[in-house]
Order: structure tokens, then sequence, then C-alpha cells
């Protein structure tokens, strides 16, 4: 269908512009003049020749839902129409990706469809927890709080993920700094020192000829490294896509010695902030803890969330099999216990969900604050241990004069 351009002017004198799909021309100024708009200009708008190569198109990021779910929040809690609500937002958003999204869902709308259906065909922008808590939303008439508990809650998840990035990605970068100017001192510095050594005549000392030997290595089999680093890089990330294989990578992480802690702090975090908006808006709790297992990120903690359901499906609590996975601190089970006895898990799953992701952000902070200091004494170490090696014939020259 195709798009048109328009600038208008409302009965007030404001001029609006903006974009809207039409079959043509006439049903165009039709749909802006019940809008109570008196055209001024109205054309077609070119196509884009590369709207369809799908990786040339902008991703639709977390800000991006957040920002039109609070908007469209605010729209339903003014009592508009849910099509009117989504045609105004597809026809101010800037993403070109969640523009076409947009459309396609109030189109959807048009047809009949509901908005959790509709928003069901898109799912690597609305996930099974958004389409189920809009589902909740639209049977219990309460969508505008439920569109605001999921920006909120997307604006949390988005927190907790960008600190556990931030503590993952510095030793990354440190390392790979120190990698690569390893191998620059390596492959350039070192056989300059080669060369100034060979006249020398006498033996190098063991440090030395341990870096020469290794420099001469790595200069002639560079591309042999590369491809060896760049092949188990591939293979990892094929083993893990496996189902045994995330398994046994999602186990060794949680036992890893400075992360595994870490790791374990931010699944309690996010199972309780999952679980806690879900039943607060009303979707059972068999479908809820479904879906938070399926988003849950790790094999151990989706399997130990199955078994939870297994367990209430029996006429068990929900405390029980948490206990036994030793996977949830003894504080948060006993707090949920707590919960389920005085009918108030959500409230209590969501102070869970606030003390931990605290404690996310106090053990990221200690782990930074160590990390620091180690990785500049590998990185100094190092490359000092280089230098040093490279300067001890020259030493040793120097006391010979």
């Amino acid at each position: 269908m195709p798009v048109y351009t328009w600038v208008a002017e409302t009965r007030k004198g404001k001029t609006l512009k903006g974009e809207l799909e039409a079959a043509n021309e006439k049903i165009a100024r039709l749909q802006l003049k019940r809008r109570n708009l008196g055209v001024k200009k109205l054309k077609e708008k070119p196509k884009d020749l590369l709207e369809n190569v799908s990786f040339l198109q902008p991703k639709v990021t977390s800000k991006d839902i957040v920002i039109f779910t609070r908007q469209f929040s605010t729209m339903i809690d003014a009592g508009l129409p849910l099509v009117q609500g989504l045609t105004i937002l597809s026809e101010q958003m800037e993403n070109k990706t969640f523009k076409n999204i947009l459309k396609q869902i109030t189109r959807d709308v048009e047809g009949g469809s509901t908005l959790a259906d509709a928003m069901k065909k898109h799912p690597k922008v609305f996930d099974n927890l958004f389409v189920n808590l809009i589902a909740a939303g639209e049977v219990g008439g309460m969508l505008d709080i439920i569109l605001q508990r999921l920006a909120s809650y997307i604006e949390k998840s988005q927190k907790l993920r960008s600190r556990i990035k931030g503590a993952m990605t510095y030793p990354l970068v440190v390392m790979a700094i120190a990698i690569i100017v390893i191998t620059v001192i390596l492959v350039f510095v070192i056989p300059v020192f080669e060369d100034m050594f060979a006249g020398v005549g006498s033996a190098l000392p063991a440090p030395t000829q341990f870096v020469v030997s290794l420099s001469r290595f790595v200069k002639g089999n560079i591309h042999f490294v590369i491809a060896g680093i760049i092949a188990v890089i591939f293979l990892l990330k094929q083993y893990r896509k496996s189902k045994g294989g995330r398994k046994k990578t999602d186990a060794i992480a949680l036992k890893l010695p400075v992360f595994g802690p870490l790791l374990k702090k931010v699944a309690v975090a996010r199972f309780t902030r999952t679980l806690g908006t879900m039943i607060s808006s009303g979707v059972p709790i068999l479908d809820a803890l479904e879906v938070v297992a399926k988003t849950s990120g790790n094999v151990i903690l989706e399997e130990v969330i199955f078994d939870v359901r297994s367990s209430i499906a029996e006429g068990q609590t929900i405390a029980e099999p948490l206990s036994e996975s030793q996977l949830f601190p003894g504080m948060a089970v006993q707090m949920i216990s707590v919960g389920e006895a005085t009918g108030a898990l959500d409230t209590m799953l969501g102070k869970i969900a606030d003390f931990y992701e605290e404690e996310v952000d106090v053990a990221v902070d200690a782990l930074t604050s160590m990390l620091e200091p180690l990785l500049m004494v590998f990185l100094g170490g190092s490359i000092g241990g280089l230098v040093i090696a490279m300067y001890l014939p020259i030493f040793k020259m120097a006391s010979a004069v």
C-alpha cells in the first residue's frame, strides 16, 4: 500500500505533518478530513529500494519499545481507541522497522484481531512475556495499567542487563588490548632486537631466547593463529547452540569463582521481577511460570522453574522446589514462602527483585574494583616482561664492558 506524506492545518491554525498509508490519494485525503485536518500538501512518498533488505534496516531497541509502551498506555488511559492510538504512534515513530511493524499491527487489529495476537506475529520485538501480559490486560480491561507495568519492567530489565554487560565487557576489552599490543611487539618490535643481537655472537639469556623464539613462531604462523582463534570461537558458539552444550556451559558459568555468585543474583532478580509482574497483572501462575522459564536465559534455571511449575500443578508450594535447587538463596526462598502464606506473593516477589538488583549493583562495583588492579598488573607485567627480556643482553654487554 502506498505511503503519503502530508502537511495539514488544524481548526486552531496549528500546522501538522506526518505520513499515512492509503490505497490512493483520494482515500488519504478522506482519512485526514476525518481527523478534522485541512490538507495543505499531500504527495506519495518515494519507495525505499533497500526497505526489503532486512539486515540494512535499523533494529528495534528496548528504548523504542519503552517509549511506545508508555505513550500507548497514556493514550489508552485517555480513552483513545486502540486503532487510533496505534495509527498516531506509527506515524510518529522514527525507527522505520518499528514503524512498519506498528502499521502491520494496526491493520491486524482493524481486521478484527486482538492486540496480543497481532503482536504475537512479531516475536523479535514483542516476546512471550509482553504478549501474555497484553492478553491479560485485554481480558481484564486494564490494558493501560499493564502497559505501564511493562514499561517499568523493561526499563529495570535493561538496566540490569547493562550492568552485567558492563561487568563482562571491561575485562574482555582489556584482555583484547593486551593481546593486540603483545602481538604487535612480537611481530614488529622483537625482530628488530633479534637483528641487533645477531652480530653479538654470544648466547642470549634464556628469557630473551624464549621471547625471540616466540616472536619467530607468531610471525611465521600469524595467519594460522588468527584462523585457529576464529575456529575456536565458532566451534564454541555452535556447541552452545546445542541443548547439551548450552546446559554444560550454563552450569559452568554458575560455578565460576567470581562471576558465578553474580550470575546467581542476576537469575534470582530476573525470576522474581518477571514472575511478580505477571502475577500482579492477572496472568495464571502456571502460564506465568512457563513464560518465565522460557525467558530465563539460563537452561539450569529453566529446568528449576519447570520443576516449580510441576510442583504447583501437583498441589505443592513454590518454595519447596526452589529450596531443593540450591540456586536460590535461603532468604529469597523464605520470603517467597511468606508471600504464598499471606497471599501477597506478587508484592513479596517485587521486594526480592528490588533487593537482589541492588545486590547485583554492589557486586558489579566490587568486581570492577577488584579486576581493575589485576588487569593492570597483567597488562603491565606481560608487556614489561617482554621489554625486560629484550634488554637483558644489553645489560649483559654493558656489565662486560
